[in-house]
C-alpha cells in the first residue's frame, strides 16, 4: 500500500480521489484506510504523503499528481495554497456547488435521519469574487516566507500585513491582492503597509506583544460607503495622527475612519474603545429598501448581495400571511427581524450580545419599524415559559444559531411551544442535523434549500422549513 522515505515519511501511491469531505479535503482510500487529502479533487489520481495517521483514517498532502481531475481549474489568486481563505479555488465553481449540495444532504441524512429526496437545488452566489463586505488584516514582524523567498538566500523584510497562515498563530502571509473584497480594499491595505514601512511604524510582535500596528479592518457596503479601522498596540499619539491623516487625505471614499488602541493579549475588540477620527462611527447598508447601521463591532452577513437572497428564501419558507407573531432567535443586529417586519404582525428578537441588540433597535427606528421588540441575553435563559406567556406563543419561529447550533434547552423549549412553523437557517449542516433529529419528535421537515454565501470555501448555509405534525 505504501512505501517509506528516509525519516519515516509514509508515501501512499496511486490514490484515487473519490469524494470531498465536509471540511473540504479530497477523500481517497488505500485498502481499508480512508485518506483525507488537502487540495485534492474528485477524479485526481495522486501519490500522497501522510501527515497524520489514526486507526481508520489518515490526513495527507499531495506528493505527486498523476492524473488531473476534469473538475480541476487553475486558481486565480497567487496566494492560493498558502493562504487558508479560499481552499477550493482549484475546483470549478459549478463543481463546488454540487459538492456543497451533496455534503448538506449527506449530513442531514446521516446525522439527522432526514429524508432529503425533495431538497431544492443550491442557490449559487452571483459573484464569486470580491463578494465580502468585511476583511480583517493582521500586522506582524514575522512574515511567512514562501519557498521562493528562502531559495533567494537574501535578507528579508520580515514585516507583513495580511492573513494568518493556517495552524500558525504567529506567522502572517503578506497579501498583495485579495480577491475577496472589492476596491478600495486592496489599495488601502497596500497604502497603509507602504506608509508604515516608510515612516518606521513597527509591526506587531505576536509573541512578545509589542509594536505599534496590530490590525486593519475594512468594511464596505453596497451603498458605496467605506469604513476603515486601524487597531494600534503601543503607539505614540503622533504616530496615530500621522497614519490617520494620511488615510483621510489619500482615500476620500472613506466615510468612517476609526482607530482603536488594543493592548490585550488577544485581537478581539468588542470590549475596546473606538475613537472616531473622521466621518461617522458607522456606515449604512441597504437591503430591499431597508437601511442598516453597521459599526466596526456590528454583526452583519459578510456577503451582502447573497444575504438578500438568503433572507428572501427565509421569508418565502415562512409563507407569511400578515397576522403572525414571529420569534427571531439569534437575531444578531436584527437583520432578519427588520427584513420581515412589514410582512407580519410583530417580531420578537433575542440575541446574546447586548451591542447587537442596540443595533437592532436602532435599525428599527431608522426605518420607522414599530412592530419589533428585542431582548439581549443567553437564549436558554431568556426563552422561558414566563417569556412566552408575556409575549405570546409565536406562529412562526426563525432561528439562525451560530455554528454550534442550538442549546438542548432551546430545542426543548421549541418542542414545548409547538409553533406552527420553524424556519431554521444554519451555517453548519452537521449541528443543524443534530437539532432537526430532536425536533422530529413533533415536526416534519418539509423544505430544504442550501445557499452558497462563501464561494471557493467549503462553507455553506442551509435553510430548512419545519411544520408541526397534525
Amino acid at each position: 500500500m505504501s512505501r517509506r522515505k528516509p525519516g519515516t515519511v509514509t508515501i501512499v501511491p496511486n490514490v484515487h480521489i473519490i469524494d470531498i469531505a465536509e471540511e473540504g479535503k479530497g477523500v481517497g482510500k488505500a485498502d481499508e484506510l480512508v485518506i483525507f487529502v488537502d487540495k485534492a479533487v474528485p477524479g485526481d489520481v495522486v501519490d500522497v504523503r501522510l501527515t497524520k495517521k489514526k486507526k481508520n483514517f489518515a490526513e495527507a498532502i499531495i506528493e505527486q499528481l498523476h492524473e488531473k481531475s476534469d473538475l480541476r481549474t487553475e486558481p486565480f489568486c497567487p496566494h492560493f495554497g498558502t493562504c487558508g481563505g479560499c481552499k477550493w479555488q482549484h475546483m470549478g465553481y459549478d463543481s463546488q456547488l454540487k459538492f456543497k449540495q451533496k455534503n448538506v444532504e449527506a449530513a442531514l441524512q446521516r446525522l439527522g435521519k432526514i429524508d432529503v429526496s425533495n431538497a431544492e437545488p443550491i442557490l449559487g452566489s452571483a459573484k464569486n469574487r470580491y463578494y465580502r463586505n468585511k476583511l480583517e488584516f493582521t500586522f506582524s514582524n514575522k512574515r511567512w516566507l514562501e519557498k521562493t523567498d528562502v531559495e533567494r538566500d537574501e535578507d528579508f523584510d520580515m514585516n507583513a500585513l495580511g492573513f494568518h497562515v493556517p495552524l500558525r498563530f504567529d506567522k502572517i502571509l503578506d497579501i498583495q491582492h485579495c480577491y475577496l473584497q472589492d476596491e478600495p480594499s486592496n489599495s488601502i491595505r497596500n497604502a497603509v503597509r507602504k506608509y508604515a514601512l516608510e515612516n518606521g511604524l513597527s509591526f506587531y510582535d505576536l509573541r512578545n506583544h509589542e509594536g505599534v500596528l496590530r490590525n486593519l479592518i475594512i468594511r464596505t457596503s453596497t451603498t458605496g460607503e467605506v469604513m476603515v479601522a486601524v487597531v494600534f498596540a503601543y503607539p505614540e499619539q503622533e504616530q496615530i495622527d500621522g497614519l490617520m491623516n494620511f488615510l483621510k487625505a489619500q482615500f476620500h471614499q472613506i466615510t468612517s475612519l476609526l482607530y482603536i488602541v488594543n493592548q490585550k493579549k488577544n485581537d478581539t475588540i468588542f470590549d475596546q474603545e473606538v475613537v472616531v477620527f473622521a466621518g461617522r462611527d458607522h456606515i449604512f447598508e441597504e437591503m430591499d429598501g431597508i437601511r442598516f447601521k453597521i459599526g466596526v463591532k456590528s454583526f452583519y452577513q459578510t456577503n451582502s448581495e447573497q444575504a438578500l437572497e438568503l433572507y428572501k428564501i427565509t421569508r418565502d419558507f415562512a409563507g407569511f400571511k400578515g397576522d403572525e407573531l414571529v420569534y427571531d432567535l439569534y437575531t444578531g443586529a436584527g437583520t432578519i427581524a427588520n427584513f420581515i417586519a412589514k410582512e407580519v404582525k410583530q417580531v420578537v428578537g433575542v440575541e446574546y450580545v447586548p451591542t447587537a441588540i442596540e443595533d437592532a433597535k436602532f435599525n428599527s427606528e431608522l426605518n420607522g419599524i414599530d412592530n419589533t421588540v428585542f431582548y439581549a441575553g443567553d437564549m436558554k435563559d431568556i426563552l422561558t415559559s414566563e417569556f412566552i406567556l408575556a409575549h405570546g406563543k409565536p406562529d412562526v419561529v426563525i432561528t439562525d444559531p451560530p455554528r454550534a447550533g442550538m442549546h438542548a434547552d432551546v430545542v426543548q423549549r421549541l418542542l414545548e411551544m409547538e409553533s406552527e412553523k420553524i424556519v431554521y437557517v444554519s451555517c453548519n449542516a452537521a449541528t443543524q442535523a443534530r437539532d432537526l433529529e430532536l425536533l422530529k419528535e413533533k415536526y416534519d421537515v418539509v423544505r430544504i434549500k442550501p445557499v452558497d454565501m462563501f464561494p471557493h470555501t467549503q462553507h455553506v448555509e442551509n435553510v430548512v422549513l419545519l411544520r408541526l405534525k397534525a
